[in-house]
């Protein structure tokens, strides 16, 4: 499908136009700088995320907290954001953690990956569905982390040709934070955000419900995460989705958006990834489908549901967090 039909358009327009207040709040301008944030100021939030979190305050990591920490602030670009600013963002962020599940989302994983005959699943019924649910969106194999930027970020790929035209919104959304949780734990030492690649040549047509609530679970769960989406080769659905959410953004977010022709795809890839990198269905020589073909190509992951190969993903991610670490050290040396 290369086109929206008027109704499409007026209907996604419409839905859109519906949530738009509830972005207003979060709108927070790009700054260029950091400044600087003491130990002592690292301690007190650390010590605060601990005392309101404890079972999941180490999700954060430190060079997160000080990236965070360290930004403009909105209101002064010429100084930092305030502690107490600072504080109340990452509180924010553990608190949609733990009011949307993020935290449990690969135990629910799991759940769905073993026996439906297993007293934990028979005794968790609703659970067990949304977890079955999220694992079907898992098994179209339209998002994965797969390797490391130039720079050590480790890079979602997404393939919008597999996404469902008629998506179950809540289960494609939990596979997300499911798949970005994953990719944070793999982060090398003092990176704090990652990379996005979409192959964005056939997407399906524009579902306003996802649309929105991916953007909320981003500017709410994911502030500063996102370093840069490269969006190409860019077609006119993609374009109209775009032109729709980036007044949505937050400046921050709004300006990490970069979206490319046909034509202007391998430069703008080449500035981030090495050629060797770049997958066959962007025209280049690395064979993705190698670990993550069409669902119909994959065998069931254990005794549920699951086809998509979440631990084979993170295995690799983290061999390749390894190997790019190695290769820091040793250009170290012999610089």
């Amino acid at each position: 499908m290369s086109e929206l039909t008027k109704e499409e358009i007026e209907r996604a327009e419409a839905e859109v136009k519906e949530h738009k207040d509830e972005f207003e709040a979060d709108t927070e301008a790009e700054f260029d700088g950091t400044f600087e944030v003491t130990a002592e100021e690292l301690t007190i939030i650390r010590a605060e995320l601990a005392s309101e979190f404890p079972e999941d305050y180490n999700y954060l990591s430190d060079a997160y907290i000080l990236s965070v920490a360290s930004k403009p602030y909105s209101k002064d670009p010429s100084i930092r954001r305030p502690l107490e600013y600072s504080q109340s963002k990452l509180n924010d962020v553990m608190l949609w953690r733990e009011q949307t599940g993020a935290t449990e989302l690969e135990d629910d994983l799991r759940l769905a990956n073993g026996p439906e005959s297993a007293p934990e699943a028979i005794e968790n019924a609703a659970r067990l569905a949304k977890a079955k649910a999220m694992n079907v969106s898992l098994n179209y194999g339209s998002t994965y982390w797969h390797g490391f930027t130039k720079d050590g970020h480790p890079i979602l790929w997404v393939r919008t040709n597999r996404k469902p035209w008629y998506p179950d919104t809540d289960a494609e959304v939990n596979a997300l934070i499911l798949l970005a949780d994953a990719g944070i734990r793999c982060m090398p030492d003092g990176v704090t955000d990652f990379v996005v690649i979409a192959d964005s040549a056939s997407p399906p047509p524009p579902n306003p419900a996802f649309m929105i609530k991916l953007l909320k679970a981003l500017v709410k769960g994911y502030p500063d995460r996102l370093s840069v989406l490269i969006s190409a080769p860019i077609s006119s659905i993609v374009q109209f989705v775009m032109n729709l959410l980036l007044p949505l953004m937050p400046g921050r977010l709004a300006s990490k958006v970069i979206l490319k022709g046909a034509n202007d795809a391998k430069e703008i890839l080449l500035t981030v990834i090495d050629e060797a990198q770049i997958p066959t269905f962007l025209g280049g020589e690395a064979n993705h489908d190698e670990f993550y073909p069409d669902e119909g190509y994959c065998p069931n992951r254990g005794q549920g549901n699951l086809k998509f190969d979440y631990f084979g993903m993170c295995e690799r991610l983290e061999a390749g967090k390894e190997e790019w670490v190695k290769q820091q050290a040793t250009a170290a040396q012999d610089s």
